[in-house]
């Protein structure tokens, strides 16, 4: 392969955009949460570092998607509205980007069995991206519980009557 072909295909690697992290942390950080109660966009956005304005229209998409729920007022804020489980990678990219399809522009200069080859080939890859991405969860991405937080319960006490 020609070193200008390799810089191509390099060139077309998916890459999440910063919205899709944006969301990512958000969501963890939901996820993270262990008093119950909605957060505020602001404390989403000053802990991770993202602009609160930003971060509003991404909550808000998420909303709108069913990911999160939002309570209005002083102590309103977001929190998950499905389990860290339920909430796949792929749900958090189509909730900001819109739904990850394939297509080839027809311009008229393509031969239709070169167009409905082309095709074929972008829906299939698509179609193997969107199963990857629907298998990694919010759950898989939380990091490991530290087992010195919450020490294992000791054995329970067998009686030993005769």
């Amino acid at each position: 392969m020609a070193h200008g072909q390799t810089e191509r295909i390099r060139g077309h690697i998916m890459k999440l955009s910063r919205t899709v992290v944006y969301a990512i942390q958000a969501t963890l950080q939901l996820a993270q949460s262990k008093t119950g109660a909605p957060v505020p966009c602001s404390q989403l956005a000053a802990s991770n570092a993202m602009p609160e304005r930003f971060l509003l229209q991404i909550l808000r998409s998420l909303v709108t998607h069913g990911i999160l729920s939002s309570t209005r007022g002083v102590v309103g804020g977001y929190m998950l509205q499905r389990r860290p489980q339920d909430v796949t990678v792929l749900d958090l990219l189509e909730a900001i980007e819109g739904p990850l399809t394939a297509s080839v522009p027809s311009n008229g200069s393509l031969a239709e069995y070169t167009l409905t080859k082309l095709q074929k080939t972008l829906e299939d890859v698509t179609a193997a991206k969107r199963h990857e991405l629907s298998q990694i969860t919010l759950a898989d991405l939380l990091p490991p519980e530290d087992p010195q937080a919450n020490p294992p319960s000791p054995p329970a006490a067998v009686n030993k009557t005769c």
